[in-house]
């Protein structure tokens, strides 16, 4: 080894191989230095390898179709909209009624619309619908108040469009006697009953059988026994049931 040399002419040491020379152990063309063997591998991810495809997220689609085969939730928005909606109808349905007919019937006879089942007669109620809990128009205005609030918050949740309905009446109802209580006499701004005021009721079915009430009740009783039906059926706000599955609302 002493013997040879480097192309310059600089003699080689007893450590040194000349240049191209494969590295001690290593057979030209064996699988260890090939570009497919395994130190190769081990070096660097071959390209198409399970490995590669691990580390370079082709994956993702089988995941991406995974999330897609799920099923999502009903838009929020477009069951606000039908709350937001229902709620204003009745709500004005209940005030137009009552300002026409304050105007064409207090102070005169029932107009009779179907004798022994509908007419119509103005009757001013400290209670609540139906003219239940006379003397009691405190609590029911602070009642209607909370009412109210708690409708407000949960349309924060709302994803079911029964209940969509549902609340829609019960906001339009109790907005509509709560205006009375707050608004109307002897309540106002400078009387001496605030929070007091008597809801107007007109619609008297099966005259001296049934309680006289207004639009707002109708949306009351309505949305409270659509409340307890969804209810008992399993049917939540957010638009699923107690079962796990969509309600498909």
């Amino acid at each position: 080894m002493r013997g040879l040399q480097t192309a310059g002419g600089a003699p080689l040491t007893g450590d040194e191989q000349p240049a191209g020379t494969p590295p001690s152990g290593v057979v030209p063309g064996s699988p260890a230095g090939g570009p497919g063997s395994p130190a190769a591998g081990a070096a660097g991810t071959v390209p198409g390898s399970p490995a590669g495809a691990a580390g370079d997220g082709r994956e993702e689609p089988a995941a991406a179709s995974e999330d897609a085969a799920a099923p999502a939730a009903p838009p929020a928005a477009r069951r606000i909209a039908v709350l937001a909606t229902i709620a204003p109808i009745v709500y004005v349905l209940d005030l137009i009624t009552k300002t026409v007919v304050l105007r064409t019937l207090e102070g005169r006879d029932p107009v009779v619309v179907i004798p022994d089942l509908l007419q119509f007669r103005v009757l001013f109620n400290p209670g609540a619908a139906f003219n239940l809990g006379v003397g009691m128009t405190i609590v029911f205005t602070c009642v209607a108040t909370v009412v109210v609030i708690a409708i407000l918050r949960t349309a924060r949740h709302l994803r079911s469009l029964p209940w969509a309905v549902t609340l829609g009446l019960l906001l339009g109802g109790a907005l509509g006697n709560l205006t009375d209580r707050v608004f109307r006499w002897p309540s106002g701004f400078g009387r001496d009953a605030p929070f007091q005021g008597h809801v107007v009721d007109f619609i008297e079915t099966f005259p001296g059988h049934f309680p006289v009430w207004n639009v707002a009740d109708a949306g009351i009783v309505c949305g409270g026994i659509l409340a307890v039906f969804f209810a008992w059926r399993g049917y939540q706000i957010d638009g699923t049931r107690e079962t796990g599955r969509k309600g498909g609302a």
